[in-house]
């Protein structure tokens, strides 16, 4: 696997704390990542350490109390909220553990719903959801809703439509941990590609040390601080 020397994220001395009593619990204390274009990480620290945390400010989803995150070179942390919603919905994609997946529509709709609220026509994006429906091994069950499909492929789902958009940088939490291992390995193997023949940045929180070994690179978080690991 190969990626860009382009910088795709870049996180710069982020902080982050929270109230706790009469003090205060300390998350990121000064954390630090670079991740370039079409460069996979995996975040591998144990519950507690700031994990979500860490990928809710990297996705403008949270603010942190110091630092800087970057796409590119542009720095987000003074933009007004309807920027940062406007940037979270063309640049970033998300993926959780648990799908989210609306139950009333099918696969095929649910990755159509953030394409059409972009601007694309229904016809144009439904194109594009059977396509990467169909790259991910759910061509036959594009007509189908959640309800109708296994945890594996309701996850691959959520993938498709978290890169439906095609998004500069995906963030994943625990996508697999809800899974058995062998689906797990094949919904890693499924976004593993992804990730390889899209070109884009991802950050994949992860216990799955299997899994993490088939990433670029493989960091920890560690007194709040961003460590690389190997």
């Amino acid at each position: 696997m190969s990626y860009s020397a382009n910088v795709a994220l870049r996180l710069e001395a982020l902080e982050r704390r929270y109230p706790q009593g009469s003090g205060t619990l300390d998350i990121l204390q000064g954390a630090n990542l670079v991740v370039h274009e079409g460069q996979s990480v995996a975040l591998v620290a144990p519950s507690g350490t700031g994990k979500s945390t860490l990928l809710h400010i990297a996705g403008l989803l949270e603010h942190q109390d110091a630092g800087e995150v970057y796409l590119g070179e542009r720095p987000t942390a003074g933009l007004p909220d309807s920027e940062r919603t406007r940037i979270r919905r063309l640049d970033i994609g998300f993926v959780y553990q648990f799908h989210h997946l609306l139950p009333e529509f099918s696969a095929a709709e649910n990755v159509m719903l953030p394409q059409m609220i972009r601007g694309l026509s229904k016809k144009e994006a439904s194109r594009r959801a059977a396509e990467l429906l169909t790259y991910l091994g759910l061509g036959q069950r594009l007509k189908h809703r959640p309800g109708e499909l296994s945890g594996g492929e309701q996850q691959r789902v959520a993938i498709a439509r978290a890169v439906a958009n095609a998004p500069r940088v995906l963030l994943a939490d625990e996508p697999t941990g809800n899974l058995d291992p062998r689906t797990s390995a094949h919904v890693f193997g499924a976004l593993s590609q992804l990730v390889e023949a899209t070109g884009l940045s991802a950050i994949i929180a992860t216990h799955n040390l299997d899994l993490a070994a088939q990433m670029h690179r493989r960091v920890t978080l560690r007194d709040g601080l961003i460590v690389e690991l190997d």
